[in-house]
């Protein structure tokens, strides 16, 4: 039996041999080239990979692609030496040179691992731990981990990031203490007002953040400050996948913000769609005295919110060099305020007045995008064209009604209608491995229609009482612009150098019902606007950053509409038709040093500007009603200004179970005002009694934040963030300090799929907006919120897929692309 088995086993074996080398010929010359693909990162098999044979003139020979395995074979390939090249789509390409020849026709190449390139970093939803904070080139990065992204809202988050501020009251984003700043989600603007948007969008939903203070060429010129750019993850994995996430906050009244985006992935298409949601009611106080006459103003304010943003998209990948984009997303917002104001004077009880308002807002936002890009042979050879188109409509009726005082109840109606369209395109061309050139051309045009009624009456410029005229406020600005962007790498250094040039054509007609109150203004002009950016790195610890670019400042509509934009008894707005646009130069240094033993980044930056025509605020007395004490508030511009300012952010790793994000950041500006006084007693004042004063105000502020992240175990994690805000001055006042604590809690389940947090904020209630001011009146006010809340979230992330997909161009680092996402 011994036997048979080893006569068995020896013929097995010769069978075996024969029917390896049987098949090839002796005047058989080609050869087989195999292996298999996986993910260098996930070690996961890659199927339908392009394996590519070209001469050694790159010339094409044949080729295949990958199985369900990762595995490939390709068969034929006539001996000589060729060139072995392995493309996926989102990944950097492999090439190896082999030799195809007697005793080497039939090649293993084993395991290849592909890396993903850096526009398909971003396609897979991959969340650290924690958050941190890195200097690049032309832009700080904050990433969020998991410990920023269970905060809450966008607008929530922005509070923990270096640089920016958000003002509590009305949400507006501030950067390096200005307001001129522009927010883009993912490279794009948006009709829906900020604010508006940042609570809209949750911060489970965001991947990183990108501070560009000193935009280059290639960018929209616009904003002082620079540019906040909110990137979203994304998720064009093959097959069904998807993000799940609920969020409820409460003090006094209750918060709740949710979200849903799902993508579908196969073969050409990838279809994606996301909802999310912000319904909730918020409380408001505050009270202004004024001693010299004696008054108080006391406000009450209860605004309720509710917004659905919705957005659907298909990629069309029609082959490995051309894809196909569109998305469109659609806001819907109805929002009411009902607010309630005290003005009382104690010794002049006649003068008494009791004012309720009530707003009615509703508006609809929708966007459409169109995308083409096409790759060339060499790798980021491409050109881009890209179409966005924004609309929004607007319906803002409000109904004030006295309650004390002469004056009678009336409503103002305000109707927007404001249309937007974008157009880019963009050639970016890699003459070496070292260089790069950078052009485009783009249009940019706008219009904004505002029609303004109201049941009231007013006085006009001569004192005399007439029913409120009506106002159409129509307002277009076209931009035409075309830039140059050339990069250079060295082995230490790099530099890259850039000019736009843009031509505007901007028009605005107030047209009244009174004749005599029609306004006209038109303002073309064409401007240059170069950038430079100069970087060195003596080693990998150690980088040095130098940039200035020139920037613009276009008034908003807000400045520029006649129109009054709101009102209490004793304060309106308006905005100034005339108003010019003020430019920037910016220069700034920053240098960054990576810690031993990958311990976390220090940074350090300083910045300077100089500003023309520098727009602020300016403060009148009305003259309609002197003796009221009442003001008009507006902008104007001023003479050339400069500001300074300094930053320093670390993330620092003192345990495996402790990481710290801190940042300090100060700023100096010499702000400069149009305030009026009175020389006599207001009881007895007249128009000739006013005095007008340009005054200059050397405002310093400083900020610093620390945010503690404590790792208890792979899944429970605890925070801790404080802020404090030193004390600073504006044209009408000096603020005063403030700060905050916030606790959290996150607990991580499912594999890491989910994620359960609990914070409270501002737990000992320190949060408030205090002030003293001189003019044009002495006063001091105080306003609070509900800052002392607490917040619970849920996120989920669903789905099986395993692959990467194709990821539209991102513009610049700005990621434009349409797979999942929000906006």
């Amino acid at each position: 039996m011994k036997k048979l088995f080893l006569v068995c086993a020896l013929l097995f074996s010769i069978a075996n041999n024969a029917h390896a080398t049987n098949p090839r010929s002796p005047d058989d010359k080609t050869g087989t080239i195999s292996g298999k693909v996986l993910d260098a990162v996930l070690k996961q098999p890659l199927p339908y990979v392009n394996i590519i044979i070209k001469n050694s003139k790159e010339a094409i020979l044949t080729g295949g692609i990958t199985l369900e395995d990762g595995s490939f074979k390709i068969e034929k390939i006539e001996e000589g030496k060729i060139i072995v090249s392995v493309q996926y789509i989102g990944y950097k390409t492999f090439r190896k040179e082999v030799s195809i020849a007697k005793g080497n026709y039939d090649i293993n190449l084993g395991n290849i691992f592909l890396e993903e390139a850096a526009e398909g970093l971003d396609e897979v939803t991959v969340i650290a731990e924690t958050s941190t904070i890195q200097q690049k080139v032309d832009r700080k990065v904050i990433t969020i981990g998991k410990d920023l992204a269970a905060i809450g809202s966008a607008s929530e988050l922005m509070v923990g990031i270096p640089s920016v501020g958000v003002d509590p009251q009305t949400g507006d984003i501030s950067l390096r203490g200005n307001q001129n700043v522009r927010v883009m989600v993912d490279g794009k603007l948006s009709n829906i007002p900020t604010a508006q948007l940042l609570k809209q969008i949750p911060s489970t939903a965001i991947k990183s953040i990108e501070l560009i203070t000193n935009p280059s060429a290639k960018y929209n010129p616009e904003g002082m400050s620079g540019i906040i750019n909110i990137v979203l993850h994304k998720n064009t994995m093959v097959g069904f996948n998807g993000n799940i996430s609920v969020g409820l906050t409460h003090e006094i009244e209750a918060k709740f913000n949710s979200s849903l985006d799902m993508n579908y992935r196969n073969g050409k298409f990838n279809f994606y769609g996301s909802y999310s949601n912000n319904i909730s009611k918020n409380r408001n106080v505050g009270d202004i005295s004024r001693p010299e006459n004696s008054s108080e103003q006391f406000f009450k304010f209860l605004d309720k919110r509710q917004s659905h943003l919705y957005k659907v998209g298909v990629d069309y990948y029609l082959n490995d060099k051309n894809t196909l984009s569109i998305f469109t997303t659609q806001n819907q917002s109805e929002s009411s305020n009902d607010s309630e104001t005290q003005a009382l004077f104690y010794n002049n009880p006649s003068f008494n007045q009791s004012q309720t308002a009530f707003s009615n807002n509703d508006n609809q936002a929708s966007q459409y995008n169109f995308n083409y890009k096409h790759d060339f042979e060499k790798e980021g050879h491409n050109i881009e064209l890209e179409v966005d188109y924004n609309v929004f409509d607007e319906v803002s009726p409000v109904d004030f009604k006295f309650l004390l005082g002469s004056n009678e109840d009336y409503i103002d109606f305000n109707d927007t209608d404001r249309k937007s369209t974008t157009v880019n395109l963009d050639y970016v061309n890699p003459l070496s491995e070292k260089s790069k050139l950078e052009l485009g051309l783009e249009a940019r045009l706008f219009n904004s229609l505002i029609n303004y009624a109201s049941t009231g009456q007013s006085f006009n410029s001569s004192g005399v009482l007439r029913p409120t005229p009506s106002t159409d406020f129509d307002y277009t600005r076209d931009i035409y612009s075309a830039y140059i962007n050339y990069s250079q790498q060295f082995e230490k250094w790099s530099y890259q150098l850039g000019l736009r040039s843009e031509t505007v054509q901007e028009d605005a007609l107030a047209l009244s019902s009174e004749a005599a109150s029609t306004e006209t203004f038109t303002n073309d002009y064409f401007e240059l606007y170069p950038s430079v950016f100069i970087t060195y790195s003596p080693s990998e610890k150690n980088s040095y950053q130098l940039s200035y670019s020139r920037r613009v400042d276009r008034p908003g509509i807000g400045q520029v509409n006649p129109i009054k934009e709101w009102s209490t008894p004793l304060v309106s707005s308006y905005g100034n038709i005339n108003l010019q646009p003020q430019f920037t130069n910016s220069i700034e240094t920053n240098y960054t040093r990576t810690l031993n033993n990958n311990k976390g980044t220090v940074t350090g930056g300083v910045f300077y500007r100089i500003i023309t025509d520098d727009i602020n605020r300016a403060l009148f007395i009305d003259r309609t009603d002197v003796n009221s004490g009442r003001v008009i508030l507006t902008n104007d511009n001023f003479d050339d200004t400069s500001a300074y300012g300094l930053e320093l952010s670390s993330n620092y790793k003192p345990t495996k179970w402790w990481s710290i994000n801190s940042s300090f950041d100060l700023y100096s500006q010499v702000q400069k005002g149009i305030t009026e006084n009175l020389t006599v007693p207001i009881e007895t004042a007249t128009v000739n009694d006013i005095e007008r004063n340009v005054i200059e105000v050397d405002n310093v502020a400083w900020n610093f934040r620390m945010f503690n992240n404590f790792g208890l175990s792979k899944t429970v994690s605890l925070t801790a963030f404080g802020f404090y805000r030193g004390k600073n001055r504006t044209i009408q006042f000096d603020r005063a300090p403030m700060y905050f604590v916030n606790l959290g809690a996150r607990i991580g389940f499912a594999q890491g799929r989910g994620t359960f947090s609990l914070n409270y904020n501002d737990i000992f209630d320190t949060m408030e907006f205090a002030f003293k001011g001189t003019k044009p009146f002495v006063q001091n006010g105080v306003f609070n919120w509900e800052s002392n809340t607490w917040n619970v979230g849920l996120s989920y992330r669903f789905g099986g897929g395993k692959y990467r997909a194709k990821s539209r161009k991102n513009r610049d680092n700005n990621e434009e692309s349409g797979g999942g996402g929000f906006i």
